[in-house]
This record gives C-alpha cells, structure tokens and sequence, in this order.
C-alpha cells in the first residue's frame, strides 16, 4: 500500500492494486484500524486540500513553513500508528514526498 496525499482526494492510502478489496483509493472504514486513526486519515487528507491554490493550483502553496512542519509531523504520526495497527502482514510505503 502506499501513503501519499493527493490534490482533491479524501484519503492518503492508494493500494497497489486497482482491483483492490480495499477500494482505490483504500476506503478506510474497511481496513483494520481504529476509529480514531480513520478520522486523523481522513482530517490530514482535508487539512492538505488547504496547501494547494485552488484559484491557480501552480502557484507556490499558501501554507507558511510553519504549518508545513506541522502537517508533516502529523502526517508521520499517523503513518506510525496505521502501520502499528496494521501490523506485520501489511507494507505501508510513504512516498508523501513531504
């Protein structure tokens, strides 16, 4: 599986397979984690659709370095706690690129 947020999309996780039983992107209510994971998912996805300049997406994202720092961290906790409630059957990749 890989971690990555994308532009207009509500969820960072993307499997490797289109065909995938989790859905493409993953629908987090079917993979085995916590409410609570889902919800952060969910808010960090929400929280990055803010980065981008939606009235011209090209433009340098209006975020401080400040809130970027932020975001990042965040973003590699809740990677942390998915793959710890994931498990060691389950390779999450980030390629967040953040």
């Amino acid at each position: 599986m890989r971690f990555f947020f994308e532009a207009g999309v509500d969820v960072p996780l993307w499997p490797d397979d289109m065909d995938s039983p989790y859905g493409y992107p993953c629908e987090l209510e079917r993979l085995p984690i916590t409410p609570a994971t889902r919800a952060e998912l969910a808010r960090l996805s929400e929280w990055y659709q803010s980065s981008i300049d939606w009235a011209y997406p090209p433009n340098p994202s209006p975020w401080s370095d400040e809130e970027l720092r932020l975001f990042k961290q965040q973003a590699r906790t809740a990677l942390e706690a998915l793959r710890r409630e994931l498990g060691a059957g389950w390779t999450v990749r980030d390629e967040s690129l953040l």
